[in-house]
Formats: C-alpha cells, sequence, structure tokens
C-alpha cells in the first residue's frame, strides 16, 4: 500500500473542533487496481484532500489499495486503529466485478449509517447506481465515495455538513 502526506493546517472554526479542542481529522483511501500498478493518477484521493482540507479537516494519512473485499478491509482496519476522525475511501462502489469496497468496508463497520449512505445517493441520478455504505468503527466514520473526482467530492459534499456533528456524538459530546 503506498502512502502519502500532505502538509495541512487545522482550521479554528466551532463546525471544525472535537470536545477537546483539536481540529477534526481526516483520512483518505484510494481504492484502485489502476494507481496501485501506476497507470492512473490519484485524482479523486487529491479531489477528496483538497475539499476535506477546505472544509477545515487535518488529513493524517492517505493509503491506496488494490481493488477486492481482503485489501480493502485489511487497510480500513489499519486505518481506523485508535483513530478518532473521518476516514473516506474514494473508488470500487459500482456494479465491476471487482468493484468491492462496500463489501470490505462492512468486514470492518462495528455499526451501519445508512442516512449517510442514503444521501450521498440522493445527490446525483447517478448515485443510484452507487453500493456505496457508512458506518462507525470505535471513534471513526467511514464512508464510501465514487472513483470519479466530481464524484467523490459531490457525494463527500452530501453530508459535509452533519459530519463533525456526527463525530462530536461519537466522541462523547452530549449535544442534546
Amino acid at each position: 500500500m503506498a502512502q502519502f502526506e500532505h502538509p495541512t493546517e487545522s482550521h479554528s472554526s466551532s463546525d471544525t473542533q472535537t470536545q477537546a479542542g483539536d481540529a477534526l481529522l481526516a483520512k483518505i483511501l484510494t481504492v484502485s487496481d489502476g494507481v496501485v500498478e501506476g497507470v492512473r493518477e490519484d485524482r479523486s484521493g487529491e479531489a477528496l484532500f483538497a475539499a476535506l482540507t477546505s472544509d477545515g479537516y487535518k488529513i493524517v494519512e492517505r493509503k491506496v489499495v488494490s481493488d477486492g473485499v481482503g485489501p480493502v478491509a485489511a487497510a480500513l482496519e489499519e486505518l481506523v486503529q485508535d483513530f478518532s476522525g473521518l476516514v473516506v475511501t474514494t473508488g470500487g462502489t459500482g456494479f465491476t466485478a471487482r468493484d468491492l469496497t462496500p463489501e470490505g468496508t462492512l468486514q470492518v463497520v462495528e455499526r451501519s449509517a445508512p442516512g449517510l449512505a442514503e444521501a450521498m445517493r440522493l445527490v446525483n441520478p447517478l448515485g443510484r447506481l452507487s453500493r456505496a455504505v457508512a458506518g462507525t468503527v470505535g471513534n471513526a466514520i467511514i464512508i464510501n465515495t465514487p472513483g470519479s473526482t466530481a464524484g467523490c467530492v459531490e457525494c463527500y459534499g452530501a453530508v459535509a455538513d452533519v459530519l463533525p456533528h456526527a463525530l462530536r456524538l461519537l466522541h462523547g459530546e452530549r449535544l442534546h
């Protein structure tokens, strides 16, 4: 698995703060045989990096993994270990035989968050073809987004407004 690091700045708006006052953290997992093999650029990972940092997230890790249930599950297990934040996958949510990101994700999530996946599907008519899932593992939220540059940003954008609130709740902040 390839790993990328990008410097980021944390923002101090209340929407991007945890209960302890730290910036919200995010990790990005690109699922693509082509990117792993070096025949395709990770444009969707870059697009998510830009969108998340624009929203005040500090990206603490990026990984690239081959398509398949096992590689996706193993990468996600590693990414969520002792992590409190958001994990966004890009790629592998469609109908081809190698599109197995949802199956790998379901092996890792402890609790499903179907409202997030449903909201992402509603953002575009092609969303009806998405098999993406979302859920929680410990103090982390995982959301699957498509591998297209526009699609991954559009799907993340469909739930971006509720994710900071969801993370604060997941981290134990009483908001009600």
